[in-house]
């Protein structure tokens, strides 16, 4: 969010022709020399810093483990070096190791500090790789000690190596390679399309979390199982993922949530069948739960062509989704996306596809559309405690509908009053499968009209 203010408001800039440029990105390319302060401290980052992060966790990885992880490490450096795509590098400790992000954090911060303090004007148009480097190097009137970055990229390389090795060391991090052993059992996610895959991953995820010794209480969102444990340190996070979880969010000693997508009911419905059954023991590297066999997935694309345009379902003031009151969506482990504060009660269909899941409360709904996609619109923050009031639902699971077309009606005084926050995500679940999402809204959104964002294969 603060990026995107830097990037296209701040600043103005009129070129000979009277033509008026806001923004770093667009100033910069204009020619306006005093443009760039809010990009150069990227590139040192991007190109040199992030790359020796992951030379760090190649090293701190165990020498059996190395050859494991060490192509999926180069892969990620060298996208990171070359087009300053990181989050693949990021999202490889972001969640594992939450420390080493906040380091990371901070040594953007100060990278960006030293750059202004050099006088280093440079910009990119799409990341702050070496491909941009390369494209705006010779820029005439707007680049200035370009060069600088270079100088700064291999002092970042080594603070980063030094920082990130030392760290993971001393804490004992479980970044990629260095997971304990119990976590090595292989498990894979299950074919829930029949009801005996069903079971068994219901299995699987109850011996995930503890087992039925620590497995208390089970409920289910549209997207996540939401469980009372009875210690939630005893959850294999790990295997959970294993199993098809996207994370793994754990509110307390107690609660936890297990981010498994559209199928969450459904899970959550064939563990307390389990449960109800008998026992099951928690899993242990000795003795693992055996699985069905995966589904296959399909793979991400990485070209610009647009596979859904979606408008927003909600007339209401877009929110940034790490703004939102819930950890699950704010850190996209549900999925990427943006959110809306409604101000109309009309949920429409955001595009063109396939009812897939009304929740039973009416709360939220999964949309797939033509190609594959799965949005999901979740209308407020925990309204699955109001049990249906308050929503009520004009189609049922399985329409075709259109885009633009109402899904739910909302009686909002009452939802204001009685909801935790009426911030509602909608995300697409589903991200992995395609190379990203650009966000087309902000401001003030009307729903069926005002495109949202657009999913890129």
């Amino acid at each position: 969010m603060l990026n995107t203010i830097a990037w296209f408001q701040i600043g103005e800039f009129t070129n000979a022709a009277g033509t008026v440029f806001h923004g770093d990105i667009n100033r910069f390319y204009a020619g306006d020399g005093t443009a760039g302060m809010f990009m150069s401290g990227f590139f040192p980052i991007m190109m040199f810093g992030l790359p020796g992060a992951a030379l760090a966790m190649y090293f701190a990885a165990p020498k059996e483990r190395r050859p494991m992880v060490g192509g999926m490490l180069l892969s990620v450096a060298v996208t990171a070096f070359l087009t300053g795509v990181t989050e693949p590098l990021e999202f490889l400790f972001m969640f594992l190791a939450p420390l080493l992000y906040l380091l990371h954090a901070l040594l953007t911060g100060i990278s960006l500090f030293v750059a202004t303090l050099l006088g280093i004007h440079a910009g990119f148009s799409f990341s702050a790789g070496a491909i941009d480097y390369a494209l705006m190097y010779n820029l005439p009137a707007a680049s200035q000690n370009v060069w600088m970055l270079l100088v700064m990229g291999v002092v970042f390389f080594a603070i980063y190596f030094v920082v990130f090795s030392l760290v993971i060391r001393m804490f004992n991090l479980k970044t990629p390679g260095r997971e304990d052993k119990e976590d090595e059992i292989v498990t894979e996610e299950a074919n829930s399309n029949t009801e005996e895959g069903l079971n068994q991953l219901a299995t699987n995820y109850i011996a995930a979390v503890g087992g039925t010794d620590n497995l208390k209480a089970i409920d289910a969102c549209i997207t996540r199982l939401r469980l009372t444990v009875a210690d939630s340190a005893r959850v294999n996070d790990t295997m959970c993922k294993r199993l098809g979880a996207s994370g793994v969010v754990k509110l307390n000693k107690q609660t936890i949530q297990v981010i498994v997508g559209a199928k969450a009911e459904s899970i959550g419905d064939a563990m307390k069948k389990v449960v109800a059954r008998g026992p099951v023991a928690a899993a242990s590297a000795e003795a693992t739960p055996a699985t069905a066999a995966p589904v296959a997935k399909p793979q991400a694309v990485p070209n610009a062509v647009s596979i859904a345009e979606l408008v927003s379902p909600i007339t209401g003031d877009v929110v940034a989704l790490d703004q939102v009151p819930d950890e699950a969506f704010a850190s996209k482990a549900v999925g990427d996306g943006v959110a809306v504060k409604p101000t109309d009660k009309i949920v429409v269909s955001p595009a063109a596809g396939t009812i897939v899941k009304i929740f039973n409360t009416n709360h939220a709904f999964c949309l797939e559309t033509e190609k594959g996609a799965e949005i999901v619109v979740h209308m407020g923050i925990d309204t699955v405690a109001l049990e249906g009031k308050g929503f009520k639902r004009l189609v049922e699971e399985g329409a075709q509908v259109s885009a633009g077309q109402p899904i739910l009606e909302m009686d909002l005084d009452y939802l204001n009053a009685n909801a935790r926050s009426m911030i509602s995500p909608v995300v697409c679940s589903n991200i992995d499968d395609f190379s990203g999402l650009i966000i087309k809204a902000q401001g003030h959104v009307v729903a069926g009209q005002t495109p949202l964002y657009e999913i890129k294969k």
